[in-house]
């Protein structure tokens, strides 16, 4: 497992990372900001890999299963408007595979763990714990939902639609239980900050339109 200092260093980083991007997107640096998403996101992944940690051959595999099934998923969203709606990505977050971001099945994957991580903290049944887990990535969604536009991260062919959130909860559900199946769990500090850094950033910019 990580060291403290391993932990509340990944932590700064990810804090000061999103804190800056609040207050540079604010003041009216928008473009150069939406510019360095990958660079954010990159680092996310790097810094979850590291501290979390990715350090068997169980959680990597099931890492690589979530980015597969992350990006199955949006691919058939985005080319034949299956599951999610009809839609499609925008520049923001880099390079993509046939319409679909490389990083954003890298980012199912991070979400996968972290909210499972944060679910098991809570003295209750395992079912209800991987309901939490896939409620916690929909919330998350939600409010990205809102942004993403503005961002030009993605955008619906009209509004978001009801199946689009649903879907959601449901691959989540099917992450969550198998990382409850199998038992892979990891550090609750990084997943706490990284969840709670982007959720404060989508938050913010629901409230406070640029």
């Amino acid at each position: 497992m990580p060291s403290k200092f391993q932990t509340w260093f990944a932590a700064f980083i990810i804090w000061l990372f999103h804190i800056s991007a609040i207050v540079g997107i604010t003041i009216g640096h928008k473009d150069w900001f939406l510019e360095k998403t990958p660079l954010n996101l990159t680092l996310s992944l790097f810094l979850f890999f590291w501290v979390f940690p990715m350090n068997n051959i169980k959680k990597i595999l099931l890492f690589l299963l979530f980015f597969a099934i992350g990006m199955f998923a949006e691919w058939l969203g985005i080319n034949y408007g299956i599951l999610f709606g009809d839609y499609e990505y925008g520049k923001s977050l880099g390079p993509k595979l046939d319409g679909v971001p490389w990083l954003i099945g890298g980012y199912w994957g991070l979400l996968a763990f972290i909210t499972a991580e944060m679910a098991s903290s809570l003295k209750t049944s395992p079912w209800i714990k991987m309901g939490l887990g896939a409620g916690l990535m929909v919330l998350l969604d939600f409010f990205m939902e809102q942004n993403a536009p503005n961002f030009d991260f993605w955008l619906f062919d009209g509004h978001v639609p009801i199946k689009n959130y649903i879907t959601w909860f449901t691959i989540g559900f099917l992450m969550q239980f198998l990382l409850w199946r199998f038992k892979a769990s990891g550090n609750k500090a990084i997943s706490f900050n990284l969840y709670m850094a982007q959720l404060l950033f989508f938050v913010y910019f629901f409230l406070v339109r640029v």
